[in-house]
């Protein structure tokens, strides 16, 4: 058994650095389960539920994982597919552009074997994205749907962040409808604010928290960037002040790393405020360094 079971899709990542690029592996509920496991102490366990290939970008990435003291004992390798690649570079405020290499990832090919869905069986909180949702095929996404419904019923918990990215999915409204029916699973929900304006076209953030908490979501953080989070749970009336970051040099993996400690916080019983906060504050660290899993000072109590 393991607390934290990310799942989804890690890429080999190529940054720009000078005249070459840079290589690292990186992937939004991967970033998660590494800032995530980097919080915890020794005893803490975090796996990752994946599909790699057995070519040398993917056994490095294994090597980035086993230092992230991540679990990788449920992810899959495959001979006749490789890791998916993506490029990244960032303009003058830190926003990011990106060309993806993806079409013969491994990890398109999960919960095609049912031994993918019964790794979900391990684990006292399931963390995935619509990433997730979306890069694998229409009857592994049922299936998957299906279980975690099982599991939750069980006890385990679902963690969720919508993370809507246009280009992988067939239209709006096959995303509408997936991401719709994974809020109502949902037991810690972890939208960002213009994700979810993007995709269901709510007014402002409000409206946002209003549909969500309809749909069943009460505990987690709506995040709002450098305004910070909003509890789902509808406590506002005494939250703490969110300083915004004092630089921006690569929004990669804000989201995911805000994810990351605030599932850690709550792991280690911290509350909904702490958890926030912990969060917060390691989203703006990331965020003033270049890449997705950057070295971090000790998180201050």
């Amino acid at each position: 058994m393991v607390q934290l079971l990310c799942i989804g899709e890690a890429m080999a990542e190529l940054r720009r650095d000078g005249d070459g690029f840079a290589t690292s592996f990186a992937g939004d509920t991967f970033n998660t389960a590494v800032y995530c496991r980097r919080l915890l102490p020794d005893d803490g366990s975090v796996g990752y539920l994946s599909r790699i290939g057995r070519d040398p970008l993917s056994e490095g990435f294994l090597t980035l994982a086993r230092a992230e003291r991540i679990d990788i004992s449920a992810i899959g390798q495959e001979a006749d597919r490789n890791i998916g690649i993506y490029s990244v570079q960032t303009d003058a405020t830190g926003e990011r552009s990106f060309h993806y290499w993806r079409g013969d990832s491994a990890a398109r090919q999960l919960f095609r074997d049912p031994a993918d869905l019964d790794a979900l069986e391990r684990a006292d909180i399931l963390c995935l994205s619509a990433i997730t949702l979306a890069i694998v095929a229409p009857e592994a996404r049922a299936a998957l749907l299906s279980r975690l419904a099982a599991l939750r019923g069980a006890g385990a918990r679902i963690a969720f962040d919508s993370n809507y990215r246009p280009r992988l999915w067939p239209d709006a409204d096959t995303a509408r409808d997936w991401i719709g029916r994974m809020w109502r699973l949902t037991d810690i929900a972890l939208p960002s604010a213009d994700d979810e304006q993007a995709l269901f076209g709510d007014s402002d953030e409000g409206a946002v928290l209003t549909r969500l908490r309809a749909w069943g979501c009460h505990s987690g953080a709506l995040k709002c960037g450098a305004k910070g989070p909003v509890p789902l749970d509808g406590t506002l009336a005494s939250l703490p002040q969110f300083p915004p970051a004092p630089r921006i040099v690569d929004t990669t993996a804000a989201g995911d790393s805000f994810n990351g400690a605030y599932l850690a916080a709550l792991l280690l019983g911290q509350d909904e405020v702490t958890a926030m906060q912990w969060g917060h504050r390691t989203a703006s660290e990331v965020i003033g360094r270049p890449g997705a899993i950057v070295a971090l000072p000790p998180l201050q109590a």
